[in-house]
């Protein structure tokens, strides 16, 4: 009777365990919904309730057909993003509007694992709860298990890959001004096939830049086309970002970048990171010619 008992008792702890556990686990994107429409009336409409929540929406992107891509900032995401080193890459949420058959799924960055992938002094929750409220709570997707926030700040995809303060160095200029324009430049000549989407100045100074990329293995639509394969989309993986901090031009590592946002992605087969292996060497090599092109590279 003793031992059922005991028994019974590690049952309920383990039950208990499982459930404690899967409430805590984070995924990378929110599904708010779907709705009957056309990319273009849903957008209209998603972005009124976003600006109506308090959001302003300073950038969007449209990088193929059936999609649209909002991103987003507000003061309270400034203010968390600024609070640690590089949480700057946090000030920007991103809501997505991506067309599948009849519907468009209306979908959001979960600000609460973005949080801790970018080991940010705060959790976001409030930012999470004002997304809920604006679209709806919806269900979080993008990982089947999840990671906790705990796996988060310190996670790279598996041994010897990246961590989040593994960046790309892409540049510096020892002067935030010049490192600035100098970004601004590459971009609007185009260099290394990427363009600006939105520029985020910062109140610690820093300045996060959304890009669009275009050429080869680093193009956006290349790599979403080998690894957004699920019936609920990933959209909200673009834009890539380039952050200008204390004059030098980072970016987080493709390797880091593209596994926080798929994490069970598998490393070979179809839909693999191996389909896309060469993609961190071209967006690195893309990225660094906005800011280090020869001037042949403008022609």
């Amino acid at each position: 009777m003793r031992m059922t008992n005991y028994l019974s008792a590690f049952l309920l702890l383990l039950v208990a365990g499982l459930a404690q556990a899967a409430d805590t686990a984070l995924k990378p994107f929110v599904l708010a919904g779907k709705v009957a429409g056309d990319v273009a009336s849903v957008t209209s409409d998603v972005k009124n309730k976003l600006e109506g929540a308090g959001f302003e929406v300073i950038g969007t992107y449209a990088p193929y057909d059936g999609v649209n891509i909002l991103i987003i900032t507000s003061d309270a995401l400034k203010k968390h993003a600024t609070a640690s080193e590089f949480g700057d890459y946090g000030a920007v949420q991103r809501v997505t509007l991506s067309k599948e058959g009849d519907e468009v799924q209306i979908a959001y960055t979960n600000p609460v694992y973005m949080a801790s992938a970018y080991r940010m002094a705060s959790d976001m929750q409030d930012v999470a709860d004002a997304l809920a409220s604006a679209l709806g709570n919806g269900t979080p997707y993008g990982s089947e298990e999840g990671l906790s926030a705990e796996k988060l700040r310190k996670y790279h995809y598996m041994f010897a890959m990246p961590y989040f303060d593994d960046p790309l160095e892409l540049g510096e200029f020892g002067d935030q001004a010049k490192a600035v324009n100098a970004v601004e430049d590459g971009l609007a000549k185009g260099r290394g096939g990427v363009s600006k989407v939105f520029r985020l100045d910062l109140p610690d100074g820093a300045t996060l830049f959304g890009v669009a990329m275009t050429t080869d293995c680093s193009g956006d639509r290349f790599v979403m086309d080998k690894i957004d394969f699920k019936e609920i989309k990933s959209t909200g993986h673009l834009p890539y970002e380039m952050l200008v901090k204390n004059g030098e031009v980072y970016a987080l590592h493709p390797k880091f970048r593209i596994a926080i946002n798929f994490p069970d992605l598998s490393m070979a087969g179809e839909n693999s990171f191996m389909s896309i292996m060469c993609a961190p060497g071209d967006i690195d090599k893309a990225l660094s010619q906005v800011v280090g092109a020869n001037p042949a590279d403008d022609e």
